[in-house]
């Protein structure tokens, strides 16, 4: 494994457990990881069914005093934040340092729309998931568990995408006007 200054992961169609795994170890070795589009992880498993163990997981807590924890987080970003803080020992200095390495985000905000983004194969659905299992997307679990941002998120991501499709069409008719221009002076440039 090569550090690299930070590796943007694009978190979508990915397996949340495997993908959290991962990230963990590469924390654990010093890489900085920033994981966007979190909302549109999976998870296996039909919708009913997570809804039923986050049900579950909700009811986990200190009985005589609630607000001092467990805590349940509803926004995607930071329920893959908390599966990756489980798979850290972040009680150890070395964990806490780890979790520092780790940004997590809804959709792909301001200064990583324009960075290259990678996939991990090792966590991809279509990769590790079956043909015609269920599966459950991260957004919309929240969604049914009380997040509330799903709407402006859609905005948002409608808004960058469109801008990114008008950044690709210039960017793909100044390679066609530098491929013309390079056939056109074939013959000079070979002189």
């Amino acid at each position: 494994m090569v550090l690299t200054k930070t590796k943007v992961i694009d978190g979508r169609d990915h397996l949340l457990g495997r993908l959290a795994s991962i990230v963990a170890k590469e924390l654990l070795a010093g890489q900085k990881i920033v994981i966007v589009r979190c909302d549109e992880m999976v998870i296996s498993g039909s919708l009913v069914r997570n809804r039923v163990k986050y049900a579950q997981f909700r009811k986990k807590r200190m009985n005589t005093n609630p607000s001092r924890g467990p805590y349940h987080f509803k926004s995607p970003a930071l329920m893959v934040w908390r599966t990756i803080r489980g798979m850290v020992h972040q009680k150890t200095a070395r964990g806490q340092e780890a979790l520092t390495r780790l940004s997590t985000f809804e959709g792909i905000p301001a200064p990583y729309d324009k960075q290259k983004r990678v996939v991990v194969p090792a966590a991809l659905r279509v990769m590790r998931l079956k043909p015609g299992r269920d599966f459950t997307v991260v957004g919309v679990l929240a969604d049914s568990v009380g997040w509330k941002h799903k709407e402006l998120l859609g905005r948002l991501e409608a808004k960058r995408k469109a801008e990114s499709k008008e950044f690709f069409e210039a960017k793909k008719a100044k390679e066609a006007l530098r491929k013309k221009a390079e056939q056109e002076c074939a013959g000079e440039l070979t002189k």
